[in-house]
């Protein structure tokens, strides 16, 4: 089986269509949310993500198809005084599960931040996505924590 890991090129238009297919389906996904995006932010994405300096992207292509998806950015961590990457979003078609995709598409992130200097990656994960904790721990994701008596980080949000 053919498996190629792109990084993505956002204006590239077939890039730009398989990076705003794959995230659609994951929308509509209940691990992503269960709605799909709306047309104005799909159309304006791969754009968008192009004037976004610190953006960047994967794609897992199966013989030819795009299969899965990894959205990330770059930040700084205070603490180290170093790059990190943020991991925003995973995910892998439905068909294309069980081949180690997001295996793949992590491996690729976690050599681009070495290559960066980044000092860790980040990520956030639903606590009710098992399936997906359970492939982090496999790569080394652990929750985050400075003491474990004043236990693990929990992420929070404010819409605007």
């Amino acid at each position: 089986m053919d498996i190629e890991i792109k990084r993505v090129d956002y204006s590239d238009s077939s890039h730009a269509a398989a990076l705003t297919m794959l995230l659609n389906e994951y929308a509509q996904d209940p691990m992503g949310g269960g709605q799909p995006l709306d047309a104005a932010t799909l159309k304006s994405l791969p754009e968008k993500l192009a004037q976004f300096p610190t953006a960047f992207s994967f794609i897992a292509y199966v013989e030819g198809k795009p299969a899965g998806l990894i959205n990330c950015f770059f930040g700084f961590s205070t603490f180290a005084a170093q790059p990190l990457v943020n991991i925003h979003d995973v995910t892998v078609r439905p068909e294309f599960r069980g081949l180690g995709l997001s295996k793949k598409l992590l491996a690729a992130v976690e050599t681009l931040a070495k290559e960066q200097g980044c000092c860790k990656l980040t990520l956030e994960v639903l606590s009710g996505n098992e399936i997906a904790m359970q492939a982090y721990k496999k790569v080394g994701f652990a929750g985050y924590e400075l003491d474990p008596e004043a236990g693990q980080a929990i992420f929070w949000q404010k819409k605007l």
